[in-house]
């Protein structure tokens, strides 16, 4: 028999104490084992989410979550590991630039996704775009793949931190999501069931991030860190603004589009920065180069002499994906409708809300509300200009692409009401802050 007891350990962390590592082990054992209710592990997360804590609790919780099931060992590839994380945002198809880009330089990638739920589809529904391309490898395809080629994108098919699976859809369930411990366990535990031996994460900002201000973001970040020195996994966290979406699309196979033209040479800025910032650090971490500047000059490298868009390629062809569609982006299916969102007057940009434009792209099938929501691959939104940018009235500022009309027109009305122009030029910095242990 247990010396522990769950009301015991509901008890001591109500009343503001210390969980020690023996009773975190202990409840994420049980509650992955189905020997600890939802409504008793509801009661350890409420008291979690009010009175929060330590580094070492995180840490400890951390680890047993990503213990709790299959753990990758990645060590017979005799590599550095260095894996990337996002905490999400609009637009954002980084990944499928940056990981062929650094795979290209020598750093090997070996990257679970999840699907998206939200805005718009995770990295492995922007994959599934691609006809032919399959995301459900075995473990030993998937690691194969690493050897043979340096790279392989699957999606989260293993039994990796269960624990976090199982806490994660009961904190959506009890309003328990905004609690860094649990945020931060969370997404640590699932980069260290997943082999990761270093690694680098973007903490989104803004208005169409899970972290709406910089200090919540910095708390994050630093939680985040302190797990990975405790847990003997040098970490980095970039800060990056998602107050616009990232990028010009929002929408699975626009943009695929865009990251095969972004390898081709052709970089939004914004883009070009988070990308590059998180490479050059990935670079540093694998042991490629300490100097973060020479390595964004080797990454431009990869990109002008067709290497990062060669590796993508190659990650394609290589699980069965058709390379026809990169090499001619026309081939991609088309939505049935696409239309022009016009400047109402002349200015500039000032606000393109990324959380409102990821929604109407939601809407118009982009994403997912619930878990079982089929993605359409077509739909989305393509900006034609970002916040800063001058137009004059009438000038085209947005297409939206969808399958249905009403969608369509609703689609318009809503983008026309939340686009803002003014008279005065505003800009937004992309990197907001590089934090590391």
């Amino acid at each position: 028999m247990s010396k522990f007891h769950i009301l015991d350990i509901i008890e001591k962390k109500r009343d503001k104490k210390t969980l020690s590592k023996e009773e975190i082990d202990y409840v994420i054992t049980n509650y992955t084992n189905n020997n600890i209710p939802d409504y008793q592990m509801s009661a350890l997360l409420m008291a979690i989410y009010l009175n929060g804590m330590d580094k070492e609790e995180t840490t400890n919780m951390t680890l047993a979550m990503a213990n709790s099931g299959e753990v990758l060992d990645l060590s017979k590839l005799n590599k550095i590991f260095v894996d990337k994380h996002s905490t999400g945002g609009v637009g954002d198809k980084v990944s499928l630039i940056l990981l062929p880009l650094v795979a290209s330089l020598g750093v090997p990638v070996a990257k679970m996704s999840g699907r998206g739920l939200g805005f718009t589809g995770g990295t492995v529904d922007k994959l599934q775009s691609i006809p032919g391309y399959n995301t459900e490898l075995s473990k030993e395809e998937f690691i194969n793949n690493v050897e043979k080629i340096g790279i392989s994108m699957i999606s989260q098919s293993m039994n990796l931190a269960p624990a976090d699976k199982k806490i994660y859809a009961l904190r959506d369930s009890i309003s328990c999501v905004e609690s860094i411990p649990l945020i931060a366990s969370s997404i640590m535990s699932k980069k260290i069931a997943s082999g990761a031996q270093k690694i680098v994460l973007d903490v989104t900002v803004g208005d169409g991030a899970f972290m709406k201000d910089i200090v919540q973001a910095e708390k994050l970040a630093k939680t985040m860190i302190d797990i990975g020195t405790l847990a003997n996994r040098e970490t980095v966290c970039i800060l990056t603004n998602m107050d616009e979406p990232l990028g010009f699309s929002i929408g699975n196979n626009l943009e695929v589009k865009e990251a095969v033209n972004f390898l081709k040479g052709n970089m939004p800025q914004d883009l070009k920065e988070v990308v590059f910032s998180l490479g050059a650090y990935m670079l540093k971490l694998s042991g490629l180069g300490d100097n973060i500047e020479q390595n964004k000059k080797k990454l431009e490298q990869n990109i002008l002499n067709g290497k990062g868009y060669e590796k993508f390629v190659q990650l394609v062809q290589n699980q069965n994906g058709d390379i026809t569609y990169l090499e001619d982006l026309n081939k991609f299916p088309k939505a049935k409708y696409i239309e022009n969102v016009y400047a109402g007057k002349k200015g500039y940009i000032s606000k393109l809300p990324a959380k409102s434009i990821g929604k109407i792209a939601c809407y118009l099938g982009a994403g997912r509300e619930k878990k079982e929501d089929i993605i359409d691959n077509t739909v989305g939104i393509v900006l034609k200009k970002k916040v800063g940018d001058f137009v004059e009235k009438n000038e085209i500022v947005a297409q939206i692409f969808a399958n249905d009309m009403d969608k369509m027109n609703e689609a318009i009305e809503n983008m026309n009401k939340i686009i803002e122009i003014s008279e005065n030029q505003t800009k937004i910095d992309t990197i907001l802050k590089i934090i590391y242990g």
